[in-house]
């Protein structure tokens, strides 16, 4: 009964649930204190406490209608604070027209790719790249390009980028900072994309929207700050969430926040409303609109974050593994001690380790570590990694 489409999809589809999946056995096997869980970006954060009143407030007997239909975009009161916000940080004229609640970053990310593409557009990705991006852009019958970043830097390589680009190219998707490498790119390299970009929507005749993935842009750290993309590409949209700024992943609610300055935004708008209800999300849930709404100023403890990938990289680079150091988001992205990075995750099994295989992300050779996890499973995590590092060199 199946399709055959979904039946393939199925076969290839992500190694992070299938990692966590085989992390739930092991831990009916040994424990969960004896298994070091790296594979799935769920925050051991509770909401914070800004959070947690909000949601006291907004469920209090004095909010009756809050959980009724509403616009398909949204309450308008909470689009028009985060348009405020928008607006201050890009300095463009964000009006709540250009904001579009959306069922998370996810939900937003298939109402943009439904509203732009027609089929065999092509959407660029870079590698490694969210695991989910291929899947979202077939959902809506384009054609993904996957360009490998630079691996020394893991930003995106301009070369390769402008050989990639071809009159079908309708988006290109940015993530940073990065999930998996945590690298958050630089203001210089994404004015050359603009600049490459406007050469080649001249010499097609085209416009490309780039889309910027950005739930972990409030998660970064020693000082580095996020560059603004509505700032740097006129043809460009935000899609953001609260899944990890305000660690609620579970309550599905973010938000696109589109450029003013594209030509015809009124119509692209109309388009995103218009699938954000033919999709199925109908709206983005009433209660956290109202929530994010009043905790827009908040954002985990980072400090925390830091800590941890502090710690985790520090020791890693020690036992011999090698990693671009994470400027954001939760996750390192090390090489794999052999060439082979999923028999590398298999053999981190027997160590009751569970990581990610860079191939599931477009770059074999390097697996994800998500640190987002307790410290003490961190901490007690490290002899198993030097285990693990010990029998690769005994085999070489």
């Amino acid at each position: 009964m199946i399709s055959q489409n979904i039946y393939n999809k199925i076969n290839k589809s992500s190694w992070i649930r299938a990692m966590f999946e085989e992390g739930a056995k092991l831990r009916k096997i040994h424990g969960a204190e004896n298994v070091y869980d790296f594979s799935l970006g769920n925050p051991d954060y509770e909401p914070p406490v800004e959070v947690k009143n909000a949601i006291k407030k907004y469920t209090s007997d004095d909010c009756a209608g809050l959980h009724r239909y509403m616009s398909n975009a949204g309450h308008p009161e909470v689009r028009e604070k985060i348009a405020k916000k928008t607006s201050e940080e890009s300095g463009l004229p964000v009006t709540q027209n250009h904001i579009i609640m959306t069922c998370g970053a996810a939900g937003g990310l298939n109402v943009v790719l439904k509203s732009i593409l027609n089929p065999e557009d092509e959407v660029i990705v870079f590698s490694p790249y969210f695991v989910e991006y291929l899947f979202y852009i077939e959902n809506c019958n384009g054609k993904p390009v996957v360009v490998p970043a630079d691996t020394q830097t893991f930003e995106p390589s301009l070369d390769l980028l402008a050989r990639s680009i071809t009159p079908k190219c309708k988006a290109i998707i940015i993530n940073s900072p990065n999930n998996p490498t945590g690298v958050v790119y630089s203001e210089e390299t994404l004015k050359k994309i603009a600049a490459l970009l406007e050469t080649k929507e001249t010499e097609f005749n085209s416009k490309i929207l780039v889309i910027s993935d950005e739930p972990y842009s409030k998660i970064v750290y020693d000082q580095v700050e996020v560059p603004n993309i509505l700032k740097i590409f006129k043809h460009s949209a935000i899609v953001n969430s609260y899944s990890k700024s305000l660690a609620i992943p579970g309550e599905r609610v973010g938000y696109i926040a589109v450029n003013p300055s594209i030509a015809d935004v009124d119509l692209l708008i109309n388009g995103m409303i218009f699938c954000n209800r033919t999709l199925g999300f109908v709206n983005a849930p009433s209660l956290f609109q109202k929530v994010i709404a009043d905790s827009l100023e908040t954002v985990v403890n980072t400090d925390e974050y830091k800590r941890r990938r502090d710690f985790l990289y520090n020791n890693l680079i020690e036992l011999g593994y090698s990693c671009v150091k994470p400027q954001g988001a939760f996750y390192l992205f090390p090489q794999s001690l052999i060439p082979d990075d999923i028999e590398f995750a298999k053999r981190a099994l027997k160590y009751n380790l569970l990581i990610v295989p860079g191939s599931g992300f477009g770059c074999p050779g390097y697996f994800r570590l998500t640190y987002c996890v307790d410290f003490n499973s961190i901490k007690n995590s490290i002899p198993a990694f030097k285990a693990l590092a010990e029998e690769i060199k005994g085999q070489k």
